[in-house]
């Protein structure tokens, strides 16, 4: 395995980054670098802007992973998502850039997320994009997010 450089965020003192770009992921070794198994963070508030109208976006983000080598160490993914509070993306390029993101740094063995977006103009927007197809030995279970209803 590969010499991980030591994390900024774990065991240190850290603020929310001021944009998605100066925001640094912290990867840790796989304490179970054999095993195949799921690794899942639920983002239930996250927000991002309108780059139309700067208002705020709201949506519940689901991010599941097969890890590799390494595995995504929490507070930093945590800050990296927070410093999307003041980002401006379309749901569709927000979404799909943070899974990007982290496949091209951790090169995971699988990867999906799942952006269950809050209406903009009456229309729930659903973003989803996985990696590849998931290693068959793989249990995966429903992300668990209800399609958009209302009010009831």
């Amino acid at each position: 395995m590969p010499q991980l450089p030591p994390t900024r965020h774990l065991g240190h003192a850290s603020s929310l980054p001021g944009s998605p770009d100066e925001a640094t992921l912290d990867y840790v070794p796989n304490p179970r670098p054999g095993a195949i198994y799921c690794v899942r963070f639920s983002a239930p508030e996250f927000t991002s802007l309108c780059p139309v109208t700067g208002q705020p976006d709201f949506a519940h983000l689901v991010i599941d992973y097969a890890p590799g080598e390494t595995i995504v160490e929490s507070k930093s993914l945590k800050l990296f998502l927070g410093a999307f509070r003041n980002h401006a993306g379309f749901h569709e390029d927000v979404t799909v850039g943070i899974g990007q993101r982290i496949v091209t740094e951790m090169q995971p063995r699988w990867l999906r997320i799942g952006g269950y977006w809050y209406p903009r103009g009456g229309i729930p927007i659903d973003v989803f994009w996985q990696s590849g197809p998931p290693p068959a030995e793989l249990w995966l279970p429903d992300q668990g997010v209800a399609s958009y209803r209302g009010r009831g």
